[in-house]
């Protein structure tokens, strides 16, 4: 047999034992949140990679960038894409990268490039989630939804990986709405991914009760509590992912961590209430991470054994700090 068809079969038995080693483990471990930069540039850029660095330090078992890669106001461009894969693959530790809006369903404005959102799209698909694996320079093996559900081909950028006992799951829930707005194009486009993430997001509630995972986790974009009428108003792109949230929590009976950007400001609450809106669902936490002038993130540490595993510890930065003395 050819020397590089043994060293690769070896490397790939390697990758799928330290792979069932980590979900069986229930030892405690921290990752990074972080997203929605950097925004102002190329000023931002410094402190960026400045955050990179300080990441780097932690040494966190991974990071997830929860999508703004840009702000909305500035060029959807290749070039660009490019350039946010390099600040990726910066990381010591994986990166796992959830989509935002900034990045494709903005593109139509004119200081964004006038770009066709959906070709955005496709092109952040074939060139983000072409492979099995996450960013970084060590890179994790994920599940994704396009490579184990037919029916859902397309959507490669929902995926999922295990980590100690713990579920993390991928999600693409952007801001805009979700892209439930501004024309007819939009809305078909909305209406197909609504349909692949209300699969995702049941399919993993059931994995989590059936392999009885301690916990679960999942990383999007969207804010999708800035209003209570989120839950309930028929012309809410967030209504159905709010309520397949409610009724897997409340049937999995486990702890559940909701990881977002979008608005910037750093938020840990329970806003996610029952189905029927009456009450609040204790087991869930949300996390919202800074963003945008806030170019920080927040340290994760779980303790699968623990009742409520979750903790949190935000990376306040001095030195990226507009007003360090507000």
């Amino acid at each position: 047999m050819n020397i590089h068809i043994i060293k690769t079969l070896i490397a790939s038995i390697f990758l799928v034992c330290s792979f069932a080693v980590s979900a069986l483990s229930s030892e405690p471990f921290k990752f990074i949140a972080l997203g929605d930069m950097p925004y102002k540039l190329p000023e931002d850029e410094v402190r960026y990679e400045r955050l990179i660095t300080e990441i780097n330090k932690l040494n966190p078992s991974f990071s997830i960038f929860i999508g703004d890669t840009k702000s909305g106001s500035t060029p959807c461009s290749d070039e660009y894409n490019f350039k946010v894969k390099e600040y990726f693959n910066q990381y010591t530790a994986p990166l796992i990268y959830s989509i935002g809006d900034n990045e494709w369903t903005d593109c139509h404005r004119p200081l964004a490039g006038s770009y066709d959102p959906l070709e955005r799209l496709d092109n952040l698909r074939n060139s983000f989630f072409n492979s099995s694996q996450s960013f970084g320079k060590k890179q994790l093996q994920l599940t994704r939804q396009g490579d184990v559900d037919p029916t859902f081909k397309k959507f490669v950028e929902n995926a999922y990986w295990v980590k100690n006992q713990i579920l993390f799951v991928n999600l693409h829930v952007t801001g805009s709405n979700n892209n439930f707005e501004r024309d007819e194009s939009s809305k078909v486009e909305y209406r197909e991914r609504n349909l692949a993430n209300l699969a995702w997001i049941k399919q993993m509630f059931e994995l989590a009760n059936s392999k009885q995972y301690a916990a679960i986790v999942f990383a999007y974009q969207a804010d999708m509590f800035y209003s209570p009428s989120q839950a309930t108003k028929a012309e809410s792109g967030y209504r159905d992912t709010l309520h397949a949230f409610s009724h897997g929590a409340q049937a999995l009976k486990k702890p559940v961590l909701l990881i977002h950007g979008d608005s910037h400001r750093l938020i840990i609450d329970q806003p996610l209430k029952t189905a029927d809106q009456k009450h609040v669902l204790e087991n869930v936490l949300r996390l919202q991470v800074m963003g945008a002038e806030q170019v920080q993130a927040v340290e994760i540490s779980i303790n699968p054994k623990a009742e409520q595993p979750f903790s949190f510890t935000p990376i306040l930065l001095k030195q990226n700090s507009l007003h360090p003395g507000l």
